[in-house]
Formats: structure tokens, sequence, C-alpha cells
């Protein structure tokens, strides 16, 4: 069984539809396939129908803007649910804080000699929710200022970046209680790559289990060298932590993610299916 956990539609920043990336994940001969788009699940229904329709076990998912000591951290929310009030409403505030943004990040990115309208970000954005860097970097590759968004990201909009602004998200600690509030199971996103280590260290990650009760980390992943996995096998082995595979598949929006280059080991993904069931009952 081929399991990938870890995908985008444009509901958020990836650019298929989720009925196109339902069927691109068929036909990669994935057997299970989560949809785990930013801080929304308004393309669930379409990719459930979607997936319905060609045989694929569909996972409901999401991935959580959050942060620690001042830097991004991503959790992944396996099975919560859509229509939870307390989740929703800081989901709500996730998205405003991302869409409120934009302006001052295009007014920085103006002052540098790459600007781009509102207008043209706005063409970029889909169907998703609210506005993020990924639809600016798309905005920007459209100009011909950069040749694809990891440019885009390098040279201005990632953390720290010329042209970053920082916006609200989540406490880490908070998201994985508002998950497993709505019944999810929670996993840490690529909680190693991009040198998040430095902030995300073992004995943190260790304390969100014993504490929180964190369900997982996300191991294979292409941010990830072997080295970074095999010392996250460890760490999950001794905090009884989930371990999962995935592609973060964005379609044409980031390279070398396609579907099934990572995937999750079939006793994994039962564990992890079995905590969602426990978070459920005790709601």
């Amino acid at each position: 069984m081929r399991i990938d956990l870890h995908t985008h539609s444009n509901t958020s920043d990836g650019t298929q539809t989720p009925t196109e990336l339902v069927a691109a994940a068929k036909a990669a001969g994935l057997d299970v396939v989560a949809l785990t788009d930013h801080d929304t699940f308004d393309g669930l229904p379409e990719a459930q129908r979607a997936a319905d329709e060609v045989g694929l076990h569909l996972v409901r998912g999401m991935e959580m803007s959050c942060r620690h000591d001042g830097h991004s951290v991503h959790l992944l929310a396996y099975g919560a649910d859509p229509h939870d009030a307390a989740l929703g409403a800081e989901l709500d505030q996730i998205r405003e804080g991302r869409t409120g943004r934009l302006g001052p990040v295009l007014e920085k990115l103006k002052e540098l000699g790459v600007g781009v309208t509102e207008e043209q970000v706005r063409a970029q954005v889909g169907d998703s929710p609210s506005v993020g860097r990924p639809h600016i970097a798309d905005a920007m590759v459209a100009a011909g200022h950069v040749r694809d968004r990891t440019e885009a990201f390098n040279r201005f909009l990632a953390d720290g970046g010329p042209a970053h602004v920082p916006r609200y998200a989540a406490a880490v600690e908070q998201a994985i209680d508002l998950v497993h509030g709505a019944g999810g199971a929670a996993v840490l996103a690529h909680p190693w790559g991009r040198g998040r280590q430095a902030q995300l260290t073992a004995d943190f990650i260790a304390r969100l289990a014993h504490e929180h009760g964190l369900d997982g980390i996300e191991v294979d992943h292409q941010d990830h060298d072997q080295h970074a996995r095999q010392l996250l096998r460890i760490l999950a082995g001794d905090n009884g932590l989930v371990m999962t595979g995935s592609s973060d598949h964005h379609g044409l929006g980031k390279v070398d993610h396609e579907l099934g280059c990572n995937t999750t080991a079939e006793d994994q993904f039962s564990e992890l299916m079995s905590r969602v069931e426990v978070h459920a009952a005790r709601r």
C-alpha cells in the first residue's frame, strides 16, 4: 500500500484543483492520499467526491500555521472535525493574518524593484480562502522578476528575507490542543527542514509529545537529508511518536515534490488512524 499524507490543492497554495490532485494521486499509484491545505478544510468535499469516483482512500487533513519562539512551524492535522468551533475560530484568525500582511509585503517588494500589484497577486489565488506568500511568488514569476517560487522565497519572501513581514500564527502547543479538541491527530510537518532544528529541538519535540500529546512527526520529507531522517526516527521511537512520510506535493508550485516521492509505512498509518479514533472518542 502506497500512502502519501501531505499534499496541497489550489484551495491553498497548490496548482491543481482537488479533483485534479486526486486524479494525479491515482495515476501515481497511490492507495491513500491526504489533502492538507494550509489553514482550511474547504477543498475536502470536492476531493472526497473525486476519491470516491476513482477508488482512492482520502484522509481528511489540514496544515496549520503555527509559531514557536518567533519562528514558523507547521502542524498537520488528520481527522479533525472541519466544523469544530474553537479550531475554526483560530483558523479564521490565522487566515486574516496572512491576508492582512499582503499590502506591507507588496510595498517592500516595490522598494526592492520587483513590485507586483495586488490585482496581479489575486489573479494567482484560485479557490484559496486567503492570500499567501506562494501567491505573491507566483505573481512575481508571472511578472518575470524570478524564475520560480523557490527563487522568490530564497531572495525575497522567506522568513527573515528582505520582503518578509511577520503575521499571526497559533502557538504550536495551542494548535495541538485545538486539533485534539476537534477529534484529530497532530503531526509536526517537516520539523527539521530549512534549518528549523535549532528551534524545534529534540527536547522541545519530546516536551510536545509528553505534555501536549503530539501524535507524530513527518520524518521522510524532501527537506530532510538522510542524517536528519535517521535522528528523527530515533526521536520518534524514544517518545512514542508516529513516523510519517510524505511528498508535500504542490502541483507545479514546488519542484522535486512529486506525489509518492516519500510515503508512510502501513503500520504507522494504522497507528495514526487509531489515534484519530481515540481523539474523536474523547470529544
